[in-house]
């Protein structure tokens, strides 16, 4: 008799044990306890009543309380960056080569117009800041910096046809600049649309523009890297 006590005082004890075990909540993820709540999807504030839909036909202006509230959809998103500042993002949104060390400023240049040539991608004008800023602010110190604008006429054309505002962004830029340790270095603003790949439909740009948008890419890319090297 006393045997059948204590195996039914075990079957009690470990169905007591079973069941507080099973009320138990789920051990927290440990890597996960620092990973900030969804802010919930990002709508813009934008009407898509107000897009331009024929070639060249500019959207409405967007009114700056509206840009405003867009930016504070934004923010939370920009909250998981904390340690990110705006140098930061400057950094990321520009391509850039060091130059290959012995090559003067004009060795450079001359090695990125002869490489665009070879492409067909034409000049269309240069900015050399440096000298504006030593006779306007007397700035003797500066290093020197160019800016160079390229086009490619079809390209730019899809690209207004399909947004006339994207007119801000042209003609394409390199920029060849001295910096602090008088290092020489070959920049421009990031034309990757690659990121564009993991978005369902793109985000509506047509497949011929986006083409456009990988050659120019690819182009300025060869261009930046041959006069970084100093090719002839």
């Amino acid at each position: 008799m006393k045997y059948r006590i204590a195996a039914l005082g075990a079957v009690v004890v470990l169905s007591v044990s079973f069941n507080a075990n099973a009320q138990q909540k789920p051990a927290a993820n440990p890597y996960l306890a620092n990973v900030p709540v969804s802010a919930g999807p990002m709508i813009l504030p934008i009407s898509p009543a107000g897009r331009g839909t024929r070639p060249y036909e500019m959207s409405r202006p967007v009114p700056p309380e509206e840009k405003e509230a867009m930016m504070k959809k934004i923010m939370p998103m920009m909250g998981m960056v904390k340690s990110m500042d705006v140098k930061d993002v400057m950094n990321l949104m520009a391509i850039k080569y060091p130059v290959k060390k012995g090559l003067t400023f004009d060795d450079v240049k001359q090695s990125m117009e002869l490489s665009a040539n070879k492409l067909n991608f034409k000049k269309v004008g240069e900015s050399p800041m440096w000298k504006d800023i030593q006779a306007v602010l007397g700035d003797m110190d500066a290093p020197r910096m160019e800016v160079y604008h390229y086009c490619d006429i079809a390209a730019g054309r899809e690209i207004l046809k399909y947004a006339p505002e994207a007119i801000v962004y042209l003609p394409c830029r390199i920029a060849i600049m001295e910096d602090a340790d008088k290092n020489l270095w070959v920049l421009t603003l990031d034309w990757n649309t690659s990121w564009l790949d993991s978005i369902s439909g793109k985000m509506g740009a047509p497949d011929q523009l986006m083409k456009y948008a990988a050659d120019i890419r690819d182009k300025m890319d060869v261009i930046m890297k041959a006069a970084a090297a100093g090719d002839l």
